[in-house]
């Protein structure tokens, strides 16, 4: 089930998504191959669904991670046209 929008789809269809760090400390990031230890959640590899995630504070709740989750990651592979890095 996605996170995002709460539909059911095959696994095929979604990004597995763990609690990790990068550059900005803690952060969703994606697990493509699905092997990273941890709780892990859903999401259709849309920046709309993403957006609903980030909107309704999903991530934390579904990974079970207390405090905030950096998206940056996890929103440059969605959409690499969203990239900040100089």
């Amino acid at each position: 089930m996605c996170v995002g929008c709460r539909e059911r789809a095959t696994a095929l269809e979604l990004i597995r998504v763990v609690a990790g760090s990068d550059a900005h400390g803690p952060a969703v990031v994606p697990d493509p191959d699905g092997t990273a230890h941890g709780r892990g959640a859903h999401l259709h590899p849309t920046i709309a669904c993403l957006d609903l995630a980030v909107r309704r504070r999903a991530f934390p709740r579904a990974l079970r991670f207390a405090g905030g989750l950096d998206v940056t990651t996890l929103r440059t592979m969605i959409d690499p046209s969203t990239d900040t890095t100089p």
